[in-house]
Parts: structure tokens; C-alpha cells; sequence
């Protein structure tokens, strides 16, 4: 495959919705099936010069898409709807990482998915949830969301709350198969269990802690003192790590990071930190690097 239809792929590949820049319809992409993809994080071009090596790639939090229609504010850590940034389609199976905030009674309309496994992390709010399946719910701060489209859904996200806002981090995974059957969980955690540690949010195993996805990730959540200092070990060979700062300031070596900034990393075994301010959270996520 050359690198001009990888990287269409990539844009508008399995599970991605092209949105007008209203938000208001909704159209289901043209390809609909979940191709082999060799080297899935090739594209994703290391700084230069690089401060640590060349296995990293940072995205500052002031370089991401910036999307603002009337009633949704989002920012893009990768290329989605009417951004595009060709060195910045994705971090391995990690397809989307969506920050949005969402105006009080308002939201998205009914719309379509297929293979792509789908989380949702409320930030603040409330945001309600309907789906083809038959589900309806409401997620808040503390619960995490997921969805494997599979064979196909279609499901509609709304603030009802008529004075405050809704923000939430959208997140899709490239799935490690195709097919299944659509699948919906929800789960609330308890906040207190991330304090100075990192709590376990999403695996690929249904017993585990959190949800769980068809792919080999792990997600994680947690919230530091000052001064703490922690490591990460990776849990599979072959996969890479990104890092969310969603709040306060980190330092990874010599890299400085600060509130929004990600920052991936493959080729390693463990990523230590160094947490440089009060009450940081930290959202990891570990990916395959490759299908």
C-alpha cells in the first residue's frame, strides 16, 4: 500500500465519521472494512531533533486541531473530521484522542459506527447516552464508557443539563479483529484509588480491572502529589506508550510536559516521572504499535 492511500486510510478508515463543519450531518465513511495495516505507527515522525531519542513523538497542547462550531468546542490530538494533519493520523492502534466540550442542552445527533472500539472519559458533566442496542444511560466524572461497534451501531451523546456544560475525552482504538458482535459497558470507579498510583481503566480482558477492549491496550488514570516519582512498566512486548497530561506538569526524562501536551513513546520497557506540580492527572495509555 503507497503512502497516500495509508495515510487515506488512516483518515477515514474503519469507524470515522466525516462531519460537516457544523457538526450537523452525519455521514458514514466509504471504507468499510479493516484492511491489514503494516507498521501502523510509521508515519508518526519523531521530533528533530529529538531530546531523548527518536522513538517519541510530542504534540504540544497549543498545536492540536482546533474545531469550535456554535454549541462544540474539540481539539484533536490526531487527524479527524475536517482536520488533517498527515504526520498526525495516529499512535498505533490509538486513533483518536478527541477533547470536547459540549454546550448545556445540546449534543450529537444519531449516527454510525463499525469496528472501532469506543471510550468515552467524562471530565465534567453529565452526558447522555442512546444507542441502537437499546441502551440509555448517563455518564459523569468517574465513570468510563465503551463501546465495540463491530458489525455496526448507531448511538446519539446529549447534554440535558440546561446550564452547564459537558467535557469529555472521545477516544478510538483501532480493534484487533472485525466482525464482532456490538457490545456496550459502563462502569464507575472509585476516584480515591488513583491517588499517587495508577489505576487500571481499560484492558483487554474481561475479568481485569476496568473495561475492556478487542485489542492489547491498557488505559490507566492517576492523580500525584508534588514531587512524586513513578514508573510504568510496560505489559506487552512490541507496544508503545502515549501519554495525556490533563492537568498540571510532568517531566519524562528531560522532556518537559505540561497540562494537554501527549506524548508517545515505543521501543521501551519502562517510562519513569517525575510529577512537578500538585494534584497532576495523568491519563496512559498502551497500545500496539502495530496491527
Amino acid at each position: 500500500m503507497d503512502r497516500k492511500n495509508f495515510l487515506k486510510k488512516g483518515l477515514l478508515g474503519t469507524g470515522m465519521l466525516v462531519t460537516s463543519a457544523a457538526m450537523g450531518n452525519v455521514i458514514k465513511n466509504e471504507i468499510d472494512e479493516l484492511a491489514p495495516l503494516e507498521a501502523l505507527g510509521f508515519n508518526h515522525i519523531a521530533n528533530t531533533p529529538c531530546k531523548m531519542s527518536c522513538n517519541v513523538i510530542l504534540i504540544r497542547a497549543a498545536t492540536r486541531g482546533d474545531a469550535n462550531p456554535r454549541w462544540l468546542h474539540r481539539r484533536h490530538s490526531f487527524s479527524f473530521a475536517n482536520y488533517y494533519n498527515p504526520e498526525r493520523m495516529h499512535f498505533g492502534v490509538l486513533r483518536v484522542l478527541n477533547d470536547d466540550w459540549v454546550a448545556p442542552a445540546q449534543g450529537f445527533r444519531t449516527h454510525p459506527h463499525d469496528n472501532m472500539e469506543i471510550i468515552s472519559i467524562p471530565l465534567e458533566g453529565d452526558l447522555e447516552h442512546k444507542d441502537s442496542m437499546g441502551n440509555v444511560s448517563v455518564i459523569r466524572h468517574g465513570d468510563v464508557q465503551v463501546m465495540s461497534a463491530g458489525t455496526g451501531i448507531q448511538h446519539s451523546e446529549y447534554n440535558k443539563n440546561q446550564e452547564k456544560a459537558v467535557k469529555f475525552l472521545q477516544i478510538w482504538v483501532f480493534p484487533n479483529k472485525k466482525g464482532v458482535t456490538p457490545r456496550y459497558d459502563q462502569i464507575t470507579l472509585n476516584l480515591k484509588d488513583r491517588h499517587n498510583k495508577f489505576q487500571q481503566i481499560l484492558s483487554p480482558n474481561a475479568t481485569d480491572a476496568g473495561v475492556w477492549i478487542h485489542q492489547d491496550a491498557w488505559f490507566h488514570l492517576g492523580k500525584f502529589d508534588k514531587d512524586k516519582s513513578i514508573s510504568y512498566p510496560i505489559k506487552k512486548s512490541g507496544n508503545g506508550l502515549y501519554l495525556f497530561i490533563l492537568k498540571g506538569d510532568v517531566t519524562l526524562g528531560s522532556q518537559d510536559l505540561h497540562e494537554r501536551d501527549g506524548y508517545g513513546i515505543w521501543d521501551v520497557t519502562t517510562v519513569s516521572l517525575r510529577i512537578d506540580t500538585q494534584d497532576t492527572e495523568i491519563l496512559l495509555m498502551e497500545v500496539p504499535m502495530t496491527m
